[in-house]
């Protein structure tokens, strides 16, 4: 199931998102509005939950949630954009980075779901 989190995330939102993958969470996270898609198989799923939310392309890139050792990773298709200066799956710049991290930290971190 793929969601869309605007505020911390609850327990249940949480097992809902893990539903299909279980140990991790596939994201698309808007750095301009601070809110992430997440759940489902696929970053670019979630990128369209929120394109159709109204977040604009150039602000939104795919990371995954580890919730087990609250980690984030930032390796999805959807972040290869040479316009962008993103010519790899992974995001380079540390700046984009900084930001998805502290978007999911605040909205997924800490989230007690077991």
């Amino acid at each position: 199931m793929i969601l869309i989190i605007r505020k911390q995330a609850t327990p249940e939102q949480m097992r809902q998102m893990l539903e299909v993958l279980e140990i991790y969470i596939k994201l698309a996270v808007d750095i301009e509005r601070g809110i992430l898609a997440g759940g489902g198989e696929l970053h670019a799923d979630c990128e369209q939950f929120l394109l159709a939310d109204g977040s604009q392309q150039a602000n939104v890139w795919g990371a995954d949630w580890y919730p087990f050792n609250q980690t984030v990773g930032y390796e999805s298709i959807i972040n290869i954009r040479p316009p962008a200066n993103n010519r790899s799956m992974e995001i380079q710049s540390s700046e984009l980075r900084a930001q998805v991290n502290q978007a999911v930290r605040f909205l997924l971190g800490d989230v007690q779901w077991q």
